[in-house]
């Protein structure tokens, strides 16, 4: 008797405390065949873990406060699914935030993706960062993640957003200036028209000594057509600090261009994008990318894809690879045949 009274007061204290508290445990498990060639190491056939989507592991959570405000958090690890361990050493290095929500917009703490990123990611590329074509592997970016960062993202209204983003540096080097990271972004949705013109700088951690610093800004737009949805993108680069993107493998100057398509058909996506980069730098390395995908949906969680890809290095040599989302890739073309599973 004693013990049923025991159980029962703890379940009303959690489900008291549940009443007040939303917390979400949700992954990616993404496993497929990865065919690489055109590389110095020759042809390698490999299984990889995250070629569409990285392998995660991630728990959010929302508490109401009352007075229309929540605050919020998000721990993310990133997983490799292939050896059976992490793709990160830092714990939670995707992403690793928390903040508060009002009507007056959400302001976070932590580490988290930059607005940049998310432009390119969400409104630029068809393929969302994943698979052979993924727009990254000429594309470059100062910045994926921000350490250290505070973001302020607006409400939307009338189909107007905002973010601005800033993260301390805290290098010795160079006082808050040395490592700092400055973005923001404006966009504009109204569920057919999508556009978003996002920056991203990042100084060099030793700033103190040398004033060098990496500069991104892309003007992306999507539009949803009845039967296929086509996506454009202009991005203008100066990386003088550090390759921030390691599959970008110059630092310099370029201007890249994108245009693609992905036409959903039941079950069926298909995918595909053409990428010009236009090196402007004294080493001049231009490059176009060509990418095809298919994905189909066994469910609402669980899909099969295919991708192919290929790059064209117009001054020889395989300086761009294709990647996916996870990988650098060690050739210029490159295949990738998988099973993704998301929870």
């Amino acid at each position: 008797m004693k013990k049923s009274l025991i159980a029962l007061a703890c379940a009303s204290a959690f489900a008291g405390s549940a009443n007040a508290q939303s917390l979400t445990t949700y992954g990616i498990v993404d496993m497929g065949f990865v065919s690489e060639n055109g590389g110095a190491v020759g042809s390698q056939e490999k299984i990889s873990s995250g070629a569409q989507s990285g392998t995660r592991l991630g728990f959010k959570g929302t508490e109401d406060l009352g007075n229309n405000m929540k605050a919020l958090f998000v721990l993310e690890t990133g997983i490799a699914a292939d050896k059976g361990g992490f793709n990160q050493n830092n714990g939670f290095a995707r992403q690793s935030f928390v903040g508060l929500q009002s009507d007056a917009g959400t302001l976070t703490l932590g580490r988290q993706y930059t607005p940049f990123f998310l432009a390119l990611n969400a409104v630029a590329d068809p393929f969302a960062s994943g698979l052979a074509g993924n727009a990254q592997n000429l594309i470059p970016s100062s910045g994926i993640r921000m350490d250290n960062a505070v973001k302020y993202a607006s409400p939307t209204f009338s189909g107007l957003s905002a973010e601005v983003a800033y993260g301390f540096g805290e290098s010795l080097a160079g006082a808050d200036r040395g490592g700092r990271n400055v973005g923001g972004s404006i966009g504009y949705t109204d569920g057919t028209l999508n556009v978003r013109l996002a920056y991203h700088k990042a100084n060099d951690t030793a700033l103190g000594t040398s004033n060098l610093s990496d500069t991104s800004t892309i003007l992306a737009a999507n539009y949803k057509f009845e039967i296929a949805k086509v996506f454009a993108a202009y991005s203008d680069n100066d990386l003088q600090v550090a390759t921030i993107n390691p599959v970008t493998p110059a630092k310099g100057k370029s201007r890249d261009f994108l245009v693609g398509v992905s036409v959903p058909f039941g079950n069926h996506t298909f995918i595909a994008s053409y990428i010009n980069k236009d090196g402007r730098s004294a080493s001049n390395l231009d490059a176009t990318q060509f990418g095809l995908g298919y994905t189909y949906a066994l469910s609402k969680r669980t899909n099969l894809y295919a991708a192919w890809a290929t790059i064209d290095n117009k001054r020889g040599g395989v300086l761009y690879k294709v990647g996916n989302n996870s990988e650098v890739g060690s050739g210029d073309r490159a295949v990738n045949l998988g099973v993704r599973h998301t929870f």
